[in-house]
């Protein structure tokens, strides 16, 4: 997945983890490992899938990714440069080219505020244009993003959802980034809207050469708009690969309940499903299981799954997966036929 020039985002062994504290006097007692060795690269242009269940730790890697968040160990670059070595100039120029849209689009959006402020704000404090030509930029923003110049007067609780994603979107725009982190960004838009979103993503990226690291669960959303796909269990990626590999041929259990998990309208496939629904909850990172951290969940685990780490390996040409029992999964899925809905995201 790496080309010849030089990723625009690299993330090397990251970890992340957090204090647990207890007591009266709030002494460290634990630490919950929120992300455990994850490392990925985004070439410039490109989309990027993060995916997994809440709580696997991919909104903590996009904090990582903002700056937001130190790392416990490994690191971040972003063009080449390690975000955690930058002065405060460098930091502000970060700040631009870095860029995020979130999930809840209301609550991302000061309610005391016009569209046309929250927009034209960033422009202002990073002094990107003179005041007298805010105005127009933000309603040049506004248009790119499918709205007419007269949302600049609105608030946000005088528009629908989508539309407040879509001033979302504007802001992020309004720095002139190269990267924007979409951390949920349409799950909590209806079916219809999310589609609208996610066109015009593609466009924007279409027109402005934008690189995107999207973080999501809704799986026809992220084949649909990325390229590269990771999926990510308990803090640790489990498989990556390019879009079309990894959901037409999944080499890790969890993945695979992942894929089985999206509705199929076609009844006759959902009645032969042969991979059952995951049994449990998502173990916790206070307390991680032994070995591969999947194991009290997967259908396959052996006994070599309880005691050993499997590393994330190449399974197929730019496909890598972290099971011991890749062949097995593999065979497992061989049969499945809940294909429909995934191939249909695609057209």
């Amino acid at each position: 997945m790496t080309g010849n020039s030089q990723p625009l985002l690299q993330v090397e062994n990251l970890h992340v983890n957090f204090d647990i504290r207890s007591g009266l006097l709030q002494r460290v007692s634990g630490k919950i490992r929120a992300v455990s060795g994850v490392s990925f690269e985004i070439e410039k242009g490109k989309a990027f899938g993060l995916v997994g269940e809440s709580g696997c730790g991919k909104s903590t890697v996009a904090r990582a990714v903002l700056n937001l968040v130190a790392p416990s160990s490994g690191t971040v670059r972003f063009d080449g440069q390690d975000t955690a070595q930058l002065d405060n100039r460098d930091t502000a120029a970060f700040r631009r080219k870095v860029q995020a849209v979130f999930q809840d689009p209301y609550s991302s959006l000061n309610p005391r505020m016009k569209a046309g402020q929250i927009i034209g704000e960033p422009i202002r404090v990073h002094n990107l244009l003179p005041p007298g030509e805010v105005a127009a930029e933000v309603a040049r923003l506004l248009d790119i993003c499918g709205l007419p110049a007269r949302f600049a007067t609105l608030y946000p609780h005088e528009m629908s959802g989508g539309q407040r994603q879509r001033i979302g979107i504007a802001r992020a725009l309004a720095m002139g980034p190269e990267l924007i982190v979409c951390d949920e960004a349409v799950s909590a838009l209806d079916v219809s809207i999310q589609a609208q979103i996610i066109n015009l993503l593609e466009e924007l990226q279409r027109e402005l050469g934008l690189t995107y690291l999207f973080i999501g669960h809704d799986l026809s959303v992220v084949r649909h708009l990325c390229d590269d796909v990771a999926v990510m269990y308990l803090g640790r990626i489990v498989e990556s690969a390019p879009s079309d590999a990894l959901f037409s041929g999944p080499s890790h259990p969890y993945t695979q309940a992942l894929i089985d998990a999206v509705p199929n309208p076609d009844p006759d496939a959902e009645a032969n499903r042969i991979i059952e629904p995951l049994a449990g909850e998502v173990p916790s990172p206070a307390n991680p299981p032994s070995g591969c951290v999947f194991h009290p969940r997967c259908p396959i685990a052996t006994e070599r799954c309880h005691s050993e780490i499997p590393l994330l390996e190449p399974v197929a040409t730019e496909h890598s997966a972290a099971c011991w029992n890749v062949r097995t999964a593999q065979k497992r899925f061989a049969g499945q036929s809940n294909q429909t809905v995934l191939q249909g995201a695609e057209k």
